[in-house]
């Protein structure tokens, strides 16, 4: 089945490229079927990139899937033009009286700084908030997690030295976990992070579960707590090929004093093309989250989803 979009938004030609199947909005709404409603909370800077890795794995779906993005009214995007926002992205404001399937909070580049000190805090405390009842299930994305799980949890973020920057090898903390199902014993994930959580945190906190962990330095990589279906992941299977060595040459050229990403190019040799070990990973991902944590236990009539959730 295919995800609906905006009509122009610039993704569009490149998941059209790869075949996945994108259905704008004038043709779905003459069809008589219910899609997924996913909220994006976009972060990232160049929210074009973004948009395009999301997309194109809730894209990789039997199920159809309508997607609405917004961005934090209290801090204005420097790289991201007003024109792009005006026609794709809205405000909190423009969605807080809606119900979704799925919430997604992206990464930020801002995860040096203190929580308090981000510009726009306050207001993705008040969306975490809004999330809990407003969202059937919501997965929490690198920045994303880390505030999460702070914001809900208390749990802290570390700083880390060196960057955890590279594909790491992770394994399952937990068996026959929905979440992970189809995933082999071990499996690699992209991770671009300059601080960590801790396990002897997350394991004070009974409601929490460590679905994941990483080999070395990159740690926890999936936290859960499976009643509420909230989901805290700190690595990013969304990546495209490129997205680390776009990050490397970028440090690089700055003058960073910056590690060759682990597991990366053949050979770790940043003259070679990067080798993808994760691209399944990110469509089972993806794919298990929509299917088992929101497709199969969100009410049809996302009017009822207070009284589901335990709520009303």
């Amino acid at each position: 089945m295919p995800i609906k979009i905006p009509n122009n938004l610039p993704a569009t030609s490149i998941l059209e490229k790869e075949n996945i199947f994108v259905m704008y909005d004038d043709r779905a709404y003459s069809q008589d079927i219910r899609p997924l409603k996913i909220l994006i909370l976009n972060l990232m800077p160049i929210k074009s990139v973004t948009e395009t890795q999301l997309l194109r794995l809730l894209g990789n779906s039997p199920l159809q899937v309508e997607v609405d993005f917004i961005y934090t009214a209290s801090y204005t995007p420097q790289n991201t033009s007003q024109e792009h926002l005006t026609q794709f992205y809205g405000t909190f404001a423009d969605v807080k009286h809606k119900n979704y399937d799925g919430f997604i909070i992206t990464g930020a580049p801002v995860e040096q700084m203190e929580f308090e000190e981000v510009d726009y805090w306050e207001e993705v405390c008040e969306i975490m908030e809004w999330s809990k009842t407003h969202a059937y299930s919501t997965f929490h994305i690198c920045w994303g997690s880390q505030a999460g799980l702070y914001y809900h949890y208390g749990i802290k973020k570390y700083p880390v030295s060196p960057k955890v920057f590279g594909v790491y090898k992770h394994t399952r903390n937990v068996d026959y976990e929905p979440l992970f199902r189809g995933f082999d014993d071990e499996f690699y994930v992209p991770h671009s992070r300059h601080t960590e959580v801790r396990k002897e945190d997350i394991e004070k906190i009974p409601e929490l579960t460590i679905l994941s962990e990483a080999e070395g330095e990159a740690g926890i990589y999936a936290v859960a707590n499976l009643e509420k279906r909230q989901f805290f992941i700190t690595g990013h299977a969304e990546y495209d090929p490129m997205t680390l060595k776009a990050e490397y040459d970028r440090d690089i050229k700055a003058g960073m004093d910056m590690h060759i990403p682990c597991n990366y190019y053949p050979n770790n040799d940043p003259t070679q093309v990067p080798l993808v070990k994760w691209r399944s990973v990110a469509n089972l991902l993806f794919g298990n989250w929509l299917n088992y944590y929101v497709y199969q236990e969100t009410p049809f009539d996302l009017t009822k989803l207070f009284y589901n959730n335990g709520i009303g």
